[in-house]
């Protein structure tokens, strides 16, 4: 029988592989058991990131009621590895502990991708550098001269309404 699959073949390693597509083309392949780096050199240790699962709430018929698949996702920010500066701007941003849940999916196993696709996405925006002070600026002549000319010919547009008695 060709196409079929030998007994024994794990079908669930070829249905993570398509799942993580999608995160792959973008982001590089997250695995949950692997150490999370995200941008400006922070690395998440895997031992650092606290798992727990539970059964979740929506869509998927009975299986909710049978599988544990909400992924929770908590991360002691005093475990992450990075630069002093970076530390201190994650500590301002998001305070000691990182807590994320996603119950999205039907699979744990998604779930917990797309929780750690979160956490990537808040340590990045959270260790960003601030944006630039903005320099203040006066308006240029021809903008104030625009100005009062358009204030001027609305008054006189006004000023013409009125009826004379």
């Amino acid at each position: 029988m060709m196409g079929c699959e030998a007994p024994g073949t794990d079908i669930r390693a070829s249905y993570e592989k398509t799942a993580l597509q999608s995160d792959v083309a973008h982001n590089g392949e997250v695995n949950p058991d692997d150490d999370l780096r995200a941008a400006r050199g922070v690395i998440v240790p895997a031992d650092a990131m606290e798992w727990s699962f539970a059964r979740s709430s929506g869509a998927g018929g009975q299986n909710v009621n049978k599988t544990s698949t909400k992924a929770s996702l908590t991360v002691a920010l005093h475990d992450i590895k990075c630069s002093a500066t970076v530390r201190t701007r994650l500590f301002d941003a998001l305070g000691d502990v990182v807590a994320l849940t996603c119950q999205t999916s039907r699979s744990q196993w998604r779930n917990r991708q797309l929780c750690l696709s979160q956490l990537r996405e808040k340590l990045d925006d959270a260790s960003a550098p601030p944006p630039a002070a903005r320099r203040k600026t006066k308006p240029s002549r021809g903008a104030i001269e625009r100005r009062l000319d358009s204030k001027r010919r609305d008054s006189e547009k006004k000023r013409n309404r009125k009826v004379s008695e």
